[in-house]
């Protein structure tokens, strides 16, 4: 096991070696990684082919004739190495990375020679930064080279889950609705600087955190009022003060919660949203341990307070009221297109709604008749006595002869991003170089297409802000959700290098010395996004240069525990009002890893 990370986490310290890379430079590692599978020879053959003369051409700095090699589930690969990788040797990936190069072969072969029992696994801090898509894309394509894709002891893209979808609604539909559906999103997907790329097309992803952006600046229009559901933007968002100055500035806002948060404050009306654990009816679907599954989520006891489900019957209660001011179409929509798929009924009240949409979205899962590959239920009972779905096991090696991409092969060279790519240059009548600048990315031609090495993008001058500053999640903790607890704040250390009821941010010895910074001090961290305040720990589990900090505490409106002074003083600092709001436009992901910014450390 090989853990890449700034700081010694729980994984690295399980690791047989640990690759302390300088944030944001992951994709200088993954290239050179691939770089010696192929100048070494030992890519997978049997997934990717080989050269026709059984010689290798793969030599530092040689351009390949592609013809020269014959792909079997693969394509591209000769292009990627002219493209991109015949330079990316480990020396060079040495001086970018801050891993050493002997390193770095050393994790090339024993990869290799693990094929195809061998997973490059993506985390958020490969992807999440401003120019990660093709880090990512790098990483991901470590797994087409030692044909682990689809393979026993290799990575599996997982079983679908067959759940139903909601009913058509066009008929429903009156000339004000028509109108709204065709306006702008919010959110800004499908901008130039916004590809938001899903499934091949521009603007089909959904973005949160330019929102606030756009409602601040009007664009493209104002927003007068708001339903927030389960959400805590000030807090969970990067750029956080920006969300502060929106909703300040925002008319109406209901907040739809299961307790009071920072987004609580800024509220004219509280909905009260039941516990999803224990008083909520709801499924979740997901995968894992090769398995797809649908679970559901009962009410096992009787909601305290007045509490209406988020997801539907806020959504019936509005329909309601819609009705009674002359627009009944919502409330004809639920009432003639729902019905119970073993009565028959329709919906009368917010509560039959929610019971009624639950069963229609999960029928084919536990309808003895539906058509499926999983368990077999015995109708709706047997599906709340089980409590899960579960796919089938899926074969292996079920994708090699149609990978879903243009070329229906695993995409070294992406015929499948340049088609995507194109066709949103071509919806805002420009070229894929200038889609290339607007979304901060510097690969210009070709290089677009193939994974690729990127210069990380970071916030603040050296001079200024001299180190990098970096995040974690604390695995008791992955949301912030849990900070008014007292279990949360009193097991924080289960996260190396935490502490107990505090807020640390971890510096390595040899800069606390620089800095004549001591384990305990009270020191203020500033970027150019904003300052917090938090407690300094040397520990020698950061790399020089860098400081890392869990995310999780600084709430200032989260309860009595999470807070020092409930609406007043945070325990510790949020570390999104340091971190600035930017973005990995391709996909529309906020920028929050990577070492996104530069910080200065300053005792207080």
């Amino acid at each position: 096991m090989v853990t890449i990370d700034p700081r010694l986490s729980a994984s690295a310290a399980k690791s047989q070696e640990w690759m302390p890379v300088i944030p944001g430079e992951d994709g200088a590692l993954a290239v050179a990684i691939a770089h010696v599978i192929l100048t070494e020879g030992l890519w997978y053959k049997e997934f990717v082919g080989d050269f026709n003369e059984g010689v290798n051409l793969f030599k530092k700095g040689v351009t390949v004739p592609e013809e020269a090699f014959t792909e079997k589930y693969t394509s591209g690969l000769v292009k990627w190495w002219n493209l991109e990788l015949k330079d990316r040797t480990p020396e060079w990936a040495a001086e970018h990375a801050g891993v050493p190069a002997e390193q770095i072969i050393r994790v090339a072969r024993g990869f290799a020679k693990a094929a195809p029992r061998a997973i490059s696994w993506l985390s958020p801090g490969t992807s999440m930064q401003v120019r990660g898509a093709y880090s990512t894309m790098a990483a991901h394509a470590l797994n087409g080279l030692v044909g682990s894709v689809d393979n026993v002891g290799g990575t599996l893209r997982g079983s679908s889950v067959p759940t139903g979808k909601i009913p058509g609604y066009e008929a429903y539909l009156d000339d004000i609705s028509k109108k709204g559906t065709k306006a702008k999103k919010i959110d800004q997907r499908g901008t130039k600087e916004f590809p938001a790329l899903k499934d091949g097309k521009s603007g089909g992803g959904v973005l949160t955190n330019p929102v606030a952006d756009a409602m601040l600046d009007k664009n493209p229009y104002e927003i007068k009022m708001a339903i927030a559901d389960w959400c805590n933007l000030p807090f969970s968002c990067t750029g956080a003060q920006r969300w502060e100055k929106a909703l300040e500035q925002l008319p109406f806002l209901a907040h739809i919660t299961t307790n009071p948060s920072e987004m609580t404050q800024y509220a004219d009306i509280v909905l009260p949203a039941p516990m999803h654990v224990f008083e909520k009816w709801s499924f979740n679907k997901s995968k894992a341990n090769k398995y797809g599954f649908a679970s559901i989520q009962q009410q096992v006891i009787e909601p305290l307070w007045d509490v209406v489900n988020d997801e539907t019957g806020v959504s019936w209660l509005i329909a309601e009221s819609l009705a009674k001011k002359g627009f009944p179409n919502l409330l004809d929509y639920f009432r003639n297109e729902f019905k119970d798929p073993e009565t028959g009924k329709a919906p009368s009240n917010h509560e039959e709604f929610t019971m009624i949409a639950l069963k229609m979205l999960t029928h084919t899962l536990w309808d003895p008749n539906a058509e499926k590959k999983g368990d077999k239920l015995n109708g709706w009972q047997d599906f709340m006595d089980k409590g899960v779905w579960n796919s089938v096991e899926p074969p292996y090696f079920k994708n090699w002869e149609s990978f879903g991409s243009k070329t229906t092969k695993f995409e070294f060279y992406s015929e499948t991003l340049k088609a995507a790519l194109e066709d949103h240059a071509e919806k805002h009548n420009t070229t894929v170089d200038d889609v290339m600048q607007a979304t901060q990315y510097l690969a210009r031609g070709e290089q677009a297409f193939v994974p690729h090495y990127e210069e990380p993008l970071r916030h603040g001058d050296a001079a200024e802000y001299p180190f990098i500053f970096f995040e974690h999640r604390s695995r008791l903790n992955r949301e912030g959700r849990s900070a008014n607890t007292l279990w949360y704040q009193e097991f924080k250390d289960v996260d190396p290098g935490d502490e107990p009821w505090d807020d640390v941010a971890k510096i390595n010895p040899a800069d606390g010395a620089s800095l004549g910074i001591k384990t305990g001090d009270a020191i203020r961290i500033t970027s150019p996004q904003g300052s917090i305040t938090c407690t300094a720990k040397l520990w020698e589990g950061v790399r020089p240069g860098t400081v890392g900090k869990c995310y999780g505490q600084g709430h200032w409106a989260y309860g009595k525990i999470a807070s020092l002074e409930y609406g007043k003083t945070p325990r510790g600092g949020n570390n999104n009002e340091i971190l600035p709001s930017d973005f990995e436009r391709l996909s529309g992901s906020t920028a929050r890893h990577g070492g996104v910014t530069r910080i200065k450390i300053e005792k207080v």
